[in-house]
């Protein structure tokens, strides 16, 4: 049983910094000295440093974040927008002190136009910006992936900032780790706001905490139990709740209104969710808030609980059924997420960690390590349990934290069942990794211009096919950059790009090895055992298809569909349900039966009302 955690926060005014000691951090940044970390001085006209929002299912959802107020100064903001030629109000809120934000939250909103904003301040402080319309007219949704913007270099990000002014994207995603300052976060995240806030002013953006954001070197969150090791390697949170509460609201408080808002344990708050825009439906997820410690589950096999370098290791028998990864809640709602495609052609999911391990070489000295528990290959029930859910809605994954840039496949069973995945590179690598698999490839892929590329076991004994990655050696300034997904709709593929940092987008081309184009069904590879009847749909234009297994009850998965046609794969053969249509326009079909795989093509007719 652990015992609870006193739950104290000193807050030191203008800073917000914590009275207990910063956590021994496990990851060895490369031997610079860091700048200090400062809240500067402003004039009282620029007490907004900057401002996030996103917009989804026609709520707008906005968090302002400030420099420390003074006494006397007023304590809230004024959201407005222009609307015939003049600027109206349109929402205030109030200013908290912990963290110094102010959230908006406006609901109906119009998500058919561009809407100009500005943010005002009693005390003359102005911040503008633009809410783009959801442009659920463009063929090529586009999201730029960040991830872990490293302290070792506290500079502005002006490379970056310039190419995604070229690239236009429609999204921005950071995937964790946007500070590595473990008790300073008010400080940094200002930092972050510094050096991002140009690029997220006029665009949707989604930001999700990583371990270090919340004052961890590693975090496995175990439901919001209270850790009692400096490492966190027996699971839960060792920093007070109200710090981590702070943090959470800080990162995601813009987004979309969380699925089920009920706290986790000692009242640490939740956020996934999932956020619509052009079409595509984004499950953003909590990788790490549930997930199993390995301190005294699995047997120390390396100088750490979450390392292991044993090369006498059983991979099978650190798969401890009983750990999870995702947790109970967040399967169920990606259960509900993967069935619901109204106003959706493609689904993605965000999160902060690849489900497998693609790290060999590890800091500065690049040691070598078999197996890292931190990863989501890691326990292995646990990540095939997530990847069987996303699958059945065809999503692709973005995600990041390793400080190595990858493209791979998942497999579950086989090679290529799965979904594929994107982990982005570090904005700026305090601690460099690389794929440099021992073993030689189950099969080799010829076409590409990387070596080491084609079907591998991860340290877990996970199937991965990797296609790309980018190696953090001294030679490519150590692997950092960020990445860029293209969800082009009308044929229903997704481009991955990675640029390194100092590239110029309008010269130069992506890393070798990029880009990496995959199909939405790839997401879904499984060799199919049977089929179902071809299904010839009159009624609706590229409708949504359910595959229900009777026995089961369960979904085997859904996708809309492009045209009038669709032949089901299944897995098993039996009695299926086919549900064709949303809302009030659906149809539901039972008791189709299976076909084997060299049966003569059946056609069943559908039509849609």
């Amino acid at each position: 049983m652990k015992r609870l955690f006193p739950v104290l926060v000193t807050l030191f005014l203008p800073s917000l910094l914590l009275s207990a000691e910063s956590p021994p951090q496990t990851e060895s940044p490369p031997p610079r000295k860091r700048e200090p970390l400062i809240v500067p001085n402003v004039p009282r006209n620029e007490l907004i440093c900057f401002a996030l929002y996103t917009t989804s299912s026609g709520i707008l959802k906005m968090s302002a974040f400030l420099y420390p107020l003074i006494d006397g100064e007023e304590r809230k903001l004024t959201l407005e927008v222009i609307r015939d030629g003049k600027w109206q109000p349109l929402s205030e809120a109030p200013v908290e002190e912990l963290g110094w934000m102010a959230q908006f939250r406006v609901s109906p909103w119009d998500e058919a136009g561009d809407h100009r904003y500005r943010i005002t301040h009693a005390g003359g402080s102005i911040y503008e910006g633009l809410i783009r319309r959801n442009p659920v007219d463009k063929d090529e949704i586009v999201v730029a992936n960040f991830s872990c913007n490293g302290n070792n270099d506290r500079g502005p990000r002006e490379d970056i900032i310039r190419n995604i002014k070229a690239q236009n994207p429609d999204l921005l995603f950071f995937a964790g780790d946007q500070s590595y300052d473990h008790k300073e976060h008010y400080a940094a995240w200002l930092l972050f706001g510094r050096q991002f806030g140009e690029i997220c002013r006029d665009r949707p953006v989604v930001t999700i905490p990583d371990d270090h954001d919340v004052g961890h070197p590693n975090l496995w969150g175990e439901g919001g139990e209270i850790s009692r090791v400096p490492t966190g390697s027996d699971g839960g949170y060792f920093m007070p709740v109200p710090y981590v509460n702070m943090v959470q609201r800080a990162q995601c408080g813009h987004l979309p209104d969380p699925v089920d808002p009920t706290p986790v344990k000692n009242g640490i708050t939740v956020y996934y969710t999932s956020l619509q825009l052009g079409g595509i439906d984004f499950a953003i997820l909590e990788d790490r808030k549930w997930k199993t410690g390995p301190a005294g589950l699995v047997p120390q096999m390396g100088p750490r609980p979450d390392h292991i370098n044993d090369p006498n290791y059983d991979r099978q028998s650190i798969d401890v059924p009983e750990a999870q990864l995702l947790g109970a809640r967040q399967l169920k709602f990606l259960e509900s997420w993967t069935s619901s495609w109204n106003g959706v052609e493609m689904k993605c999911v965000l999160s902060q960690t690849p489900f497998v391990g693609t790290a060999h070489l590890h800091g500065g000295k690049a040691d070598r390590l078999l197996a890292d528990l931190d990863c989501n290959g890691w326990p292995q029930s646990g990540r095939n349990a997530a990847l069987r859910a996303i699958r059945r809605g065809f999503a692709v994954h973005l995600c990041g934290d390793q400080h190595l840039s990858t493209v791979c496949q998942y497999g579950i069973n086989a090679w290529g069942d799965a979904p594929w995945a994107f982990a982005s590179p570090a904005i700026a690598n305090i601690y460099p990794r690389s794929w440099d698999p021992l073993e030689k490839p189950k099969r080799h892929d010829a076409t590409s211009a990387l070596p080491a590329t084609g079907d591998y076991y991860d340290g877990f004994g996970n199937k991965l096919t990797m296609r790309a990655y980018f190696n953090a050696v001294p030679e490519n300034n150590m692997g950092v950059g960020y990445g860029i997904a293209r969800f082009r709709k009308s044929t229903r593929e997704i481009t991955f790009e990675l640029w390194k940092r100092g590239a110029v987008v309008t010269n130069d081309k992506p890393v070798t090895g990029w880009p990496v184009t995959i199909r939405q069904q790839d997401n879904y590879g499984r060799a199919p055992l049977g089929w179902l009847p071809t299904l010839r749909i009159s009624g609706a234009k590229d409708p949504v298809v359910r595959i229900v297994e009777e026995s089961s009850g369960e979904t085997v998965y859904a996708l809309r569909i492009q045209g009038s046609q669709f032949r089901p794969k299944i897995f098993n053969a039996g009695s299926y349900t086919v549900v064709v249509g949303e809302g009030e326009h659906q149809v539901t079909v039972p008791n189709v039966s299976s076909l084997p795989l060299d049966a003569p093509e059946l056609n069943l007719e559908i039509t849609v009302p």
